[in-house]
Formats: structure tokens, sequence, C-alpha cells
């Protein structure tokens, strides 16, 4: 079984949660502003770090990281109003496809410090409604990759025919947009290409951004000064107890910024900063089998935490055993064999990990499931079958 054992606190109070008071969602806030902070320690000082919060928006959360972070990155009006409340003073960049003039204005009057534009009709409608007000752009670019760089990518967003950005020979027509006297400020460029790489990876992807915004900064003497190489480092749940490589990654970024002097760089990562904070706990309702299987029904299901049928994978977990059991009959049980952990919903696809081995697992017993920290409740589809929402539970901070 592919398991990450519970922080003790973390497992200290899925002991007190009564079965009524689960599921529910624990965030170790000291673990995750410990491992930003190992993060920030890695970068090079002069690389800007982002938050991409739409991993995970959850107040506490976005304010345990603000120590640790240089602003956050928000890809809607409703996440941009939401962060600037929970962090009024933290920078935003506001990126996404497809803005509305509505979003657009509530950005430059909630004063976005970045605008991520992903078309030249975007473009001329952020100009339309600027007024005299400056506005710093970042164009956001689909540059080509190659298919080995791609290859390693879980999700890629670029290097492909794709709804992202602007195709590397429709930048220059943007161009005269930016006038002298104009409300348009063309910053830097904004590439984010593909998520789930390793490090060696990320290393290459971000010396192709920068190597690109410095021969197009040169040739046209624009005196572009930043460039967002994106987030999506790798988060493996198959190895829950991996890490990506920040050290590694950091001294790459030390390496692209001596060859491209004078350009700022700027990280957004979302999943990799606080997946390992999170985890969904519940409670197995009961444990049957069916032709020879064994099927564990847990309270909740994929309707809280989408991310395994997002994926398609086995979410890693760890039985929380408990000793009381007060029925009259037997206690369901599974023993030294593979049991498949499934939720309440009406739906063969409601299943969170799949014919994985476990020593004992039985009826009342609690599960944790770990990596929960990210994409997990704030991608689930809440309301299908109207079962309570879970709890949610802040640990330190």
């Amino acid at each position: 079984m592919n398991t990450l054992p519970t922080t003790a606190p973390v497992a200290a109070l899925a002991e007190r949660l009564g079965g009524d008071d689960l599921p529910a969602y624990v965030y170790d806030l000291t673990a995750l502003a410990g491992h930003a902070q190992e993060i920030r320690a890695a970068l090079p000082q002069a690389v800007e770090l982002y938050y991409a919060a739409k991993a995970n928006p959850e107040p506490p959360v976005l304010r345990a990281l603000a120590p640790y972070v240089t602003g956050y990155e928000v890809a809607s009006g409703g996440e941009l109003a939401h962060v600037r409340e929970a962090v009024p003073e933290a920078p935003l960049a506001f990126g996404g496809p497809g803005k509305t003039e509505t979003e657009l204005r509530r950005a430059l009057a909630l004063g976005a410090e970045r605008f991520h534009v992903e078309s030249e009709h975007e473009l001329r409608l952020l100009a339309s409604l600027a007024g005299s007000r400056p506005v710093d752009v970042l164009l956001r670019v689909n540059l080509s990759l190659t298919d080995e760089a791609l290859g390693g990518a879980a999700l890629a967003m670029g290097g492909r025919p794709s709804p992202f950005g602007l195709d590397p020979d429709r930048v220059e027509g943007c161009l005269p947009l930016f006038t002298p006297h104009g409300p348009l400020r063309l910053r830097g460029i904004h590439a984010h290409l593909a998520s789930g790489l390793d490090a060696p990876a990320q290393i290459a992807v971000a010396g192709r951004i920068a190597g690109w915004t410095s021969e197009l900064s040169a040739r046209h003497g624009l005196g572009l000064t930043e460039v967002n190489v994106g987030g999506g480092m790798g988060v493996d749940y198959a190895r829950p107890d991996a890490r990506f490589d920040w050290k590694a990654y950091g001294e790459g970024l030390a390496d692209v910024a001596d060859r491209n002097p004078g350009l700022t760089l700027r990280i957004e990562p979302g999943r990799a900063l606080t997946a390992y904070c999170g985890w969904y706990v519940t409670e197995v309702l009961d444990l049957k089998h069916s032709r020879g299987e064994a099927f564990a029904v847990l309270r909740g299901g994929t309707h809280h935490l989408r991310t395994p049928a997002a994926k398609q994978h086995d979410h890693p977990f760890q039985v929380l055993p408990t000793t009381s059991w007060d029925r009259d009959w037997p206690r369901p049980a599974a023993r030294e064999e593979p049991v498949t952990l499934v939720g309440q919903l009406c739906t063969p696809k409601d299943v969170l990990a799949r014919g994985v081995p476990v020593t004992e697992l039985r009826a009342g017993d609690r599960v944790a499931f770990a990596l929960a920290g990210a994409y997990a409740w704030n991608i689930s589809h809440h309301d299908f079958l109207m079962h309570p929402k879970p709890g949610f539970h802040y640990l330190g901070g």
C-alpha cells in the first residue's frame, strides 16, 4: 500500500472526531509553513514565488503561505476578490483564459498588479477599460516544446494547439498596442506549458521560456524585465513520500537567470506547495465482499475528494484503527487482502483507491487520505446526492 503516515496532530484529531463529524478535511498549517519555508530557501533570492490560489484557496492556507510567497496568482474574478480579502496587501497576478469584461473591471478596481493576457482581443478589451490607469501586462505565449520535453507531463497546457495563450508568431502583432502614452505596459512574458514535470524538465522549460523572452526583447528593443515560467512541479501520488527536488530546481533557475541578465524570474506553483499539508479523514461504514473482492464503503467519496477520479489513480491512504464496536453482530472486516475503497455515490466511478492490499480494515475504522491539500475539495462536485459537506480543521498556523 502506498501510504504517507499521518502527522501526530492529524492522527490525534482523527481519533477525537465522532462518526457524524466525518468526513473532515484536516490541514496541518505548521507543516505547510515549514514546507513553504524550505522551498523559499531553496530558490535564488531574486526569483519571485507566487502561489497559484486555484490549488487550494482556503483563507487559512493563503494566510499561512503569506510570509513565504511574493504574491498570488488568481484565475477568475471570484478568486481575485477572495484572495484580496484573505491577504489584502499581497500582490496579485490575474491570469486564465476567457476573462469577462466584468472580471477585468473588477481586477482594475481591486488593483491587480499584473495581468496575464491570453489573446489580442483580450488585450484590446483591457486597453479599452483601463482609461488613464497604467496596467502592467505579461503576454501569455504558447511556446513550442519537443515531444520529449512534454513526454513526462501529467498535463500539457502548451507546446501544441491550445486555448491557452498566443502562438509565438502572433505576439509581434500585439506589440503596437503598447504605446508610450497608452495605459498598457508590457513587462514581460508568461508561459505555463506543462504540469507534473520533475526538476530537470522544469529547468529546461524555464530556460526555453527565458531565452525566447530575452531574444524577443532584444529584437524589438522592448526592455522586458519579467518572465513567468509557470508552475506544474510534479507531485507523485504513487510515491507520496517523494518530493519535487526544489534544491536542484533552484540551482537550475540561478543558471537560467545568469544566462538572461535583466530578467526577473517568477514561478507560480500550486499543488506542489499545498498538497502535502492536507488530509481527507473519514470512516468505514461497511466492509463487504462481492464475487471474491473486498469493498470498503466510506462516508463521503469523490464528491468531496475528486482528485483520484480526476487523475485516474489510487489515492494514498493510511488506516487508523478504532477498537470500539458496540453492535450485536460480528464486525465486517477484510484481512490480508486487496480492498477497493469507495464512497456513497450511486455510481461505480465513486472510487478512491482500487484493489489496495491491507493488513486489516474493518467497519468503524478511520481512513486518512494523504496529499489532499490541493485540487481536492475545491474541484469536487459537492452537491451531487446532497450528502453533508465535510468539516474543516486547521492545525497550527
